[in-house]
């Protein structure tokens, strides 16, 4: 059973630390977006990688649309890994979609998780002015999502812009698109569904689990008021805003976001835990 788990997840371990931390991707995207992050970490933990099941090498046979109707068949995902590795108090740091999955799973098992890092979370996209500010219209999702059914390639250009938001460079906006090109645009279809229009605030109040939330400072997916609200209702969670613009730091400017984690886990753990 262990062994189906860390195949159906494409699940890679380094590192030599005795801590374990996960890092999990955001939408649409698999392990390889962390290629410029983790090493730095491999020197103090045990890194995990993996990818969601229809994302990059993962086992697309089990895929199953019903279970991945919401983000909670991903954060079942990630509680099976840590089973299978025999994980406890493991720092799990997400991208996007990613932070709140890990925030479902930190949920449920709180003892699997001793810290959340969070990189430009959003635990609801749509607005409901004035009393919540997501960053989109309903129409601009569905928009998207009906894009996304006509032309796929053309939308996964489209977004990848939208998103990284760097566009002095081009590779990285590239990088990003053939992550998603890599992607059934079915599986993308139903995972764009359930990361768009779920709404987690709720959830957002039942973490114990002491979190840093990243926040780049111009961001089109998650806003800054959206990393201000995940704060004000994160129990035991810290903010800091990034000089870094755009919504993937760890590949746009992956030093700065080494850095901000590493400060923060020598603070909780009172000591280096990276050279980054």
């Amino acid at each position: 059973m262990n062994q189906h788990i860390l195949l159906r997840n494409n699940v890679q371990v380094t590192g030599k630390g005795e801590k374990t931390i996960i890092f999990a991707p955001g939408f649409g995207c698999d392990l390889n977006v962390w290629n410029l992050t983790a090493p730095y970490f491999e020197e103090d933990f045990q890194v995990v990688l993996f990818d969601y099941v229809g994302s990059g090498q993962s086992d697309y046979q089990a895929y199953s649309a019903e279970k991945y109707q919401d983000l909670h068949g991903y954060a079942q995902d990630v509680l099976d890994v840590c089973h299978a590795l025999e994980l406890k108090e493991a720092v799990f740091v997400g991208h996007s979609v990613g932070g709140i999955i890990g925030m479902l799973a930190a949920i449920q098992e709180p003892n699997l998780f001793e810290h959340l890092i969070m990189i430009g979370p959003s635990p609801y996209y749509l607005n409901e002015l004035p009393d919540y500010y997501g960053g989109f219209e309903r129409e601009d999702i569905e928009g998207l999502i009906q894009m996304m059914n006509m032309n796929y390639i053309g939308w996964a250009n489209y977004l990848a812009q939208v998103i990284m938001k760097n566009p002095e460079r081009p590779e990285l906006a590239q990088q990003l698109e053939d992550n998603f090109c890599s992607t059934d645009p079915e599986v993308a279809h139903h995972f764009a569904v359930a990361t768009f229009f779920s709404d987690h605030r709720d959830d957002v109040r039942k973490v114990g689990v002491p979190s840093l939330i990243l926040q780049c400072s111009d961001d089109s997916i998650a806003p800054v008021e959206v990393g201000r609200y995940m704060h004000r209702h994160l129990q035991n969670s810290k903010l800091e805003i990034m000089d870094a613009t755009g919504h993937c730091p760890h590949m746009s400017h992956p030093e700065e976001t080494v850095q901000r984690i590493s400060t923060y886990l020598n603070s909780v753990y009172k000591r280096p835990v990276t050279n980054g």
